[in-house]
């Protein structure tokens, strides 16, 4: 809550500069493969937008069926992997996995996707309460986790995508992509074999591209938002440069310290202008 508005979108922004660049180095990568799905995106989202990032996955589809040459052997292990193969692993607990496991990865889901999460969403208009979000995130974490599953969070980048005036026009009426991506994971979960094989097939730089032209939007409205102010703007640029500089201290990422590098800096500029 003691969050400025300011830091919350640079901190955003600063998440989501590195996958919006991807869109730039695939095309660099391979024009004849990156260009189409920039082209797609753009044209698309000239005549409407609401259908930008579904022709442009289309399009990655395309590049990846008619210009990238697939092994034939490895079109068999697609196959292979249609039918998800469940596998008991009997839980174990253990004080050592408790201290450098557990812990370690509450505190990074905390730092690294809760706290953004809610800034997504406040920077978004919205103004949940964080106690009973986290709370329930956990409760569903504790159920998950002996079937192997990551810790339930409220996920940045996800949350840029659907809290976002993409998703819908209406901020009331933006819930309904939450829905349909979480119908998309769970179908894409139980077909996780074959998926995986087969985005193994395509260069990396090239999903990534369809996602940062997803985010685009959120970007350009969280940077925006956050140099809007000359008091707060170089504690904004010192959490955005942060934030985007991708580093991590003591396995917590950027986003978190780039709060606490841009908090630094505003609490010094206030006590600056106070004497």
């Amino acid at each position: 809550s003691a969050i400025p508005p300011a830091l919350a979108n640079a901190m955003l922004a600063g998440v989501l500069i590195s996958l919006c660049l991807a869109p730039v180095k695939a095309v660099a990568f391979n024009p004849w493969l990156g260009l189409p799905i920039v082209i797609a995106f753009f044209v698309t989202a000239a005549v409407k937008r609401l259908f930008a990032v579904p022709v442009a996955l289309f399009a990655f589809v395309c590049v990846i069926v008619l210009g990238v040459d697939i092994d034939p052997s490895a079109l068999a292990h697609v196959g292979d992997s249609l039918l998800p193969q469940p596998v008991f692993v009997m839980p174990a607990f253990t004080l050592a996995a408790i201290v450098s496991i557990a812990l370690p990865l509450f505190i990074i889901t905390m730092a690294s996707q809760n706290i953004p999460g809610i800034a997504v969403l406040r920077v978004n208009g919205y103004e949940p309460a964080p106690g009973p979000l986290f709370t329930v995130t956990g409760l569903f974490s504790l159920a998950s986790a002996p079937f192997g599953a990551h810790a339930v969070n409220l996920a940045a980048i996800t949350a840029a995508m659907c809290a976002g005036s993409d998703a819908h026009a209406d901020p009331k009426r933006r819930y309904w992509s939450a829905i349909v991506a979480g119908a998309a994971y769970v179908v894409l979960g139980l077909l996780a074999g074959a998926v995986t094989a087969a985005v193994a097939l395509a260069p990396k730089i090239l999903i990534e591209a369809v996602a940062g032209l997803a985010l685009i939007a959120a970007f350009s409205a969280s940077a925006m938002s956050a140099f809007r102010e000359p008091e707060t703007r170089d504690a904004a640029a010192v959490t955005f440069i942060v934030t985007a500089s991708g580093i991590s201290f003591g396995g917590i990422s950027g986003a978190f310290w780039g709060l606490l590098a841009g908090g630094g800096v505003m609490a010094l500029a206030r006590l600056n202008r106070s004497a």
